[in-house]
């Protein structure tokens, strides 16, 4: 059943030109985002997607580590002209790729000030318009930069604990992007149990639904706490590749399947449509 429903998607998708732009996001730091955001795109790419992450977490970039792949160039040399684009898309293997980033601030202004450079440097690719889905792990907080790259994509994954802090953190990071999204993900992560994880989500999509009505909260999954997560991050390797029957693994690749159909599904009622990566940050910089 689940190999059928892969095929599915992938026919359904790859039918459809247009890259899906997916930003992982979180109102609080330490919650797990950016190991989700790296093991999610493996996922996605095993259903037969070809996926693309940009690191966009400002002053915290480090899918190369979780990854474990050594790069040396990142979007900004590709920006100044010292590289080509197609040479900061590192390959971690077969329909998976690495965008690394540098300071947003610096990447932003250089391309505020260098308003062509996106469109004769981005051209050049002949992989970043090929991608069915850009996961794009963003800072954590509800700072002005973050937002430019939240209002630029056409999907928002909010992460979660079950901590005070972090749930209204996750909060105000929901209500600030509820003017340009009709439906935001959630994923609660580092939770006891399931049970946990959707008592956490009943109380947000509860608040949600009496302050925020026009918004649609959608539970993509809850992952429960485990010490192997940690393990394959200090060994830099991705926990659904070091240890794919673990509970963990097993629910990220259960949220790949639902958060591919539910884009799917999505498709035809977005708010734009994204045409490729110039698009994107055309985009972010529009928002400037």
């Amino acid at each position: 059943m689940v190999e059928n429903q892969a095929k599915k998607l992938e026919s359904m998708v790859r039918n459809h030109t247009n890259t899906k732009y997916v930003a992982v996001t979180s109102g609080k730091g330490g919650v797990g985002k950016s190991t989700i955001s790296a093991n999610l795109a493996y996922k996605l790419s095993k259903l037969g997607f070809k996926v693309g992450v940009f690191d966009a977490d400002i002053g915290l970039a480090n899918l190369d580590l979780i990854f474990g792949v050594k790069v040396d160039k990142n979007i900004l040399h590709a920006l100044k002209g010292e590289v080509k684009i197609d040479d900061v898309v590192y390959e971690i293997e077969k329909d998976l790729y690495l965008v690394p980033g540098d300071s947003g601030e610096q990447i932003l202004k250089y391309a505020s000030d260098n308003p062509n450079i996106i469109e004769s440097c981005i051209q050049d690719s002949t992989i970043l318009d090929t991608l069915d889905f850009l996961i794009i792990d963003t800072g954590a907080g509800i700072g002005e930069l973050n937002q430019y790259t939240l209002k630029a994509c056409e999907h928002i994954i909010v992460v979660t604990m079950p901590d005070p802090s972090a749930i209204t953190d996750a909060y105000a990071t929901i209500k600030l992007n509820a003017s340009t999204k009709s439906q935001i993900f959630m994923i609660i992560n580092m939770c006891k149990s399931q049970k946990e994880a959707m008592s956490v989500f009943d109380r947000m999509e509860s608040i949600t639904k009496k302050h925020i009505p026009n918004l649609t909260l959608k539970f993509l999954g809850g992952l429960e706490n485990n010490t192997a997560v940690n393990k394959a991050t200090r060994n830099r390797s991705l926990i659904v590749k070091s240890e794919p029957l673990n509970p963990v693994s097993i629910g990220l690749g259960e949220i790949a399947g639902v958060l591919a159909s539910e884009i799917t599904d999505m498709e035809h009622n977005m708010l734009f449509e994204s045409k490729g990566f110039r698009s994107f940050f055309k985009r972010m910089l529009g928002y400037l």
